[in-house]
């Protein structure tokens, strides 16, 4: 390492020489402007989102790249205490009429705890320099201001250099220092010195900077519009130098690396065609091939050289010097660093005119995408917490009555109601199929036969799927068995409940009974109706508390509402529960005041019973008539029904006239079973009312005291006292429920200054465009 002393002699008389003069006239006033759009951009700190081309130097300790960079810039870094190799150093040289002047920044990514700060702070560190002597001690002074993060940067402009010495609170860091450099003779070129690769911890350096560096140097030359400019050292084996294999993992191709090799005066005896090959790009080759400068030793610094003597050595070095004198004149243009710069210049500034059209492209995309993230996010709290909470209060309480009320189908999504609407058929078949099932014949008399479903029933409830009313019937097997009430059953009962009766009469508690059996089995169903409607309610009121109030805040409110609308949900259930519970009691007495259709469906049912019961009475009889009908009535071929015939004839004789052969089943023996069918009727007839009502009555209790209940008048008083809001401490509560989540905080305040970042970046597009 070389002393403070080592460093090129200043020339104030001539500043403007410092440089390698790449600002000739042969150096297009395009590539200068490509390369002031790219340094634009740098500044508003886009690159922290995006991929800009840019130079990065790369080498190990000691490979020389601190000499290879004042050779270029034309200024003298520090050096002894080793900071210049402890963060990254930006170089952005640029051509200017006006005198040569350097500007010191400190540009910060990171906090004093190592923490991304999103939007990286950019400070100017002290005035403008004009002489190229008292950059090397700003220079050290804005490291050690880098290196200790937890003091003012300020602190670091003013007082002795000395003081300073050993006061580092960071052995490296990633936050970096800008150099300016602009005068009429600076080449136009920007590059970034990045800390030297170590391979061991020593001195001042942590086991843990190792890592910290490769990935700091990582960083950057991953990057794919990354130029990476690697130093290698010939006083040590290239086989030793991590820096190139760190270069090559990234870059295996080697289509934007640029080798160097420093120190080719310290190459050991007989070695020197090893280090030749490179140069011929034999070795590791490489598409902008390799190069070698040759910059002052120690004992040439401590006299004091120049910048102009340094590059006059180098010279004659490689004029001189075998086998370098010695190379092909198509290699020569390989060696010297103005011949390095000059490169270098052409490779950046191609690669920027390559990826600007590609840049613009990027950075709209990318302020759409970032765009949408922040509409994405919740919208952040506002000053006025209890005004907001408030009118989202009354927002939720107007959606929760629509939803309750019923709303049609959006976005795919079934409504409350639509949901509602099986569960009610569903019910609505759960009563029906409680239905007695009367049967107009003998249990006795039960095998073989077949019950055919009235057609009035099949006609006025098929479900219009095929199923029918549980009281259709079928051949009598299986379960269905348990369920049939027959004829001589209903007589048998009737007759065993008799009083004081007289005789031929029943007592109503018979019929009562009967219907008793039916109205107890609604309980069940009804109070599963409620169950479920509740469950349904219950997910949906879930459902608009989470869109209404998840994102808000930390989700403080939405958790309380969750329990205060739970437990108001609940009660609106209790509520309907005992409404089903007095309608259940209503249905414990037969009463109706529907005395039309009750008396329409018995005479129905009675007729239909009646009917198949005449049927299988007189079959013979009824096959006889049928027959009749089915010749068209009295006709000629009337004669060949021969028994009935018979018998209008023997009624004729004994003065029997206007006597019809449809009339004939009146005269058959009265059936003994005539009160049974009676009962029968009766109780078929009420169920049919009452099922109806029931069907209707409960659906209905629910949706007052459950569904509408919960979004009614009452629901804005209870989630305001429930939250407190109404309190005296309200404005204090509305406050901390509307504090944002941290991490939604974090995550806007990012996305603002990427936005930021890429807005100005965008802007400084169009201000080169126009």
């Amino acid at each position: 390492m070389m002393s403070d002393s080592d460093s090129y002699n200043s020339e104030p008389s001539e500043p403007h020489s410092h440089g390698v003069g790449l600002s000739n006239s042969d150096l297009s006033s395009n590539r200068r402007n490509l390369l002031d759009i790219i340094n634009r951009l740098h500044t508003t700190g886009v690159q922290v989102d995006m991929d800009l081309p840019q130079i990065a130097v790369v080498g190990q300790q000691s490979a020389g790249k601190s000499s290879l960079i004042e050779s270029i810039s034309g200024i003298t870094l520090p050096r002894a205490s080793g900071t210049c190799t402890r963060c990254p150093t930006e170089c952005k040289l640029t051509r200017s009429p006006k005198p040569w002047q350097c500007t010191v920044s400190l540009r910060f990514i990171t906090d004093p705890n190592g923490q991304p700060l999103g939007q990286p702070r950019i400070d100017r560190f002290g005035d403008t320099i004009t002489e190229p002597s008292l950059v090397e001690e700003r220079v050290r002074r804005a490291q050690r201001a880098i290196l200790n993060p937890t003091v003012i940067y300020k602190t670091f402009l003013t007082g002795d250099d000395e003081d300073f010495h050993d006061e580092l609170t960071l052995t490296f860091s990633t936050n970096t220092v800008i150099l300016d450099i602009s005068g009429p003779d600076v080449e136009d070129l920007a590059f970034c010195d990045l800390p030297g690769i170590i391979a061991t911890a020593s001195g001042t350096s942590k086991t843990s900077d190792i890592e910290l560096i490769r990935s700091l140097v990582t960083s950057y030359i991953k990057k794919p519009s990354c130029l990476i400019l690697l130093t290698v050292a010939c006083e040590t084996d290239f086989e030793n130098q991590g820096a190139h294999e760190l270069a090559k993992q990234h870059d295996p191709q080697g289509t934007r690396t640029v080798g160097v090799l420093t120190k080719p005066d310290r190459i050991s005896t007989g070695d020197e065609e090893n280090w030749i090959s490179f140069i011929r790009n034999i070795r590791e080759p490489l598409t902008n091939n390799w190069f070698c400068v040759k910059q002052p030793n120690s004992s040439s610094l401590k006299q004091g050289i120049s910048w102009r003597e340094a590059r006059a050595q180098e010279d004659e070095f490689f004029s001189m010097t075998a086998p370098w004198c010695e190379l092909d004149p198509s290699y020569q243009k390989y060696l010297r660093t103005r011949n390095l710069v000059a490169r270098l210049s052409i490779i950046l500034s191609d690669l920027i005119a390559k990826r600007l059209p590609e840049i613009q492209e990027e950075l709209q995309n990318m302020l759409d995408a970032t765009e949408k993230q922040l509409q994405g996010l919740p919208k952040p709290p506002s000053g006025e917490p209890f005004g907001e909470i408030n009118g989202m209060m009354h927002k939720f309480a107007t959606d929760l009555q629509s939803r309750m009320f019923g709303v049609a189908n959006k976005d795919g999504r079934e409504g409350l109601l639509q949901q509602i609407h099986p569960v009610h058929e569903e019910f609505r078949k759960a009563i029906r199929n409680t239905a007695p099932d009367f049967r107009p014949y003998e249990h006795r008399e039960r095998r073989g036969k077949t019950f055919e479903k009235p057609d009035f029933l099949a006609h006025e409830e098929d479900d219009g799927d095929g199923d029918v009313l549980s009281g259709s019937e079928s051949t009598d097997s299986g379960d269905s068995e348990s369920r049939i009430i027959y004829i001589d059953q209903v007589l048998q009962y009737a007759t065993r409940s008799r009083t004081r009766e007289l005789p031929g009469n029943f007592p109503f508690v018979v019929k009562q009974a009967m219907i008793s059996e039916c109205t107890q089995a609604w309980e069940r169903p009804a109070r599963q109706l409620c169950s479920q409607v509740y469950s349904l309610v219950h997910a949906e009121v879930k459902a608009a508390v989470i869109e209404h109030f998840e994102s808000y805040g930390q989700g403080i409110l939405a958790q309380t509402l969750k329990v205060i609308l739970n437990d108001h949900v609940k009660q609106c259930y209790e509520s309907a529960q005992r409404m089903i519970s007095w309608q259940i009691n209503l249905e414990k007495l037969a009463f109706t005041l529907n005395t039309h259709y009750l008396a329409d469906y018995k005479d129905k049912f009675l007729s239909f019973y009646k009917g198949y019961r005449d049927k299988e009475r007189g079959a013979a009889l009824m096959k006889a008539i049928q027959t009749l009908a089915s010749i068209g009535g009295v006709t000629d071929d009337f004669s060949k029904v021969t028994g009935l015939n018979k018998v209008m004839e023997g009624l004729s004789e004994v003065g029997v006239h206007g006597i019809k052969p449809a009339d004939l089943p009146k005269i058959l023996p009265a059936d003994e079973f005539s009160p049974a069918l009676d009962i029968m009727a009766d109780v078929r007839a009420y169920f049919q009312v009452a099922y109806k009502r029931f069907v209707d009555n409960i659906p209905l209790a629910i949706d007052a005291e459950l569904v509408l209940a919960v979004a009614g008048d009452t629901l804005l008083a209870t989630i305001f006292s429930g939250t407190g809001l109404t309190g005296p401490n309200n404005m204090k509560i509305c406050k901390e429920l509307a504090q944002e989540h941290p991490g939604i905080a974090g995550r806007r305040e990012e996305l603002h200054k990427k936005l930021d970042r890429l807005s100005n970046a965008s802007q400084e597009l169009l201000r080169v465009r126009a």
